[in-house]
């Protein structure tokens, strides 16, 4: 790279060396701001299994497919612990990948069944962002999320509030971010 030019995204660490952009800082996260996350997820069953095995989670909803039929759904349900983690693991890269800590998730909806091979995306509205009083160093950041299967239908919502740095690029430099 021998200009100035930095791909968005990026920021320069050095001569032609560049660092992808983790997160973003309490001035980028502005009331009203929607995020649309990428790239989409879809949900494998490795996943599934996986999820209700470390849960412990035995409902047969989520592994009978015979109890599903006779209950009136065509095929098993994806738990919804595991729905809310991908739709938030998806939001992480953006908003709050320099969090140093989640303080609330509220008004958590499960709108519509998921399952194995769905497509899942996800936004993100930033609904309030201030400095913390008791952590001047720090932004409270409130944003509604939202996720929406491969028909747009949405699947699940919450608010979810957390930190953020309030100088993000300082934070970036004394930790090699």
């Amino acid at each position: 790279m021998t200009d100035d030019r930095v791909p968005r995204g990026f920021r320069r660490i050095g001569g032609s060396q560049v660092r992808e952009v983790v997160g973003l800082g309490l001035d980028e996260l502005v009331p009203g701001l929607v995020i649309e996350h990428r790239p989409a997820r879809t949900v494998t069953e490795a996943e599934h299994v996986q999820i209700l095995a470390l849960m412990g989670n035995e409902a047969p909803i989520h592994s009978d497919a015979e109890f599903c039929r006779r209950t009136g759904h065509e095929r098993v349900l994806v738990c919804g612990m595991l729905t809310l983690n991908i739709v938030l693991g998806m939001t992480v890269r953006s908003t709050s990948g320099m969090t140093t800590s989640n303080i609330a998730l509220d008004e958590v909806r499960f709108e519509k069944p998921v399952h194995v091979g769905d497509t899942l995306r996800s936004q993100s509205t930033v609904l309030a962002a201030r400095r913390s009083s008791s952590r001047p160093d720090q932004g409270i950041v409130t944003c509604r999320i939202e996720e929406f299967n491969q028909n747009d239908q949405r699947v699940v919502s919450c608010t979810r509030t957390f930190f953020v740095p309030a100088a993000p690029n300082a934070l970036r430099d004394a930790t090699d971010y």
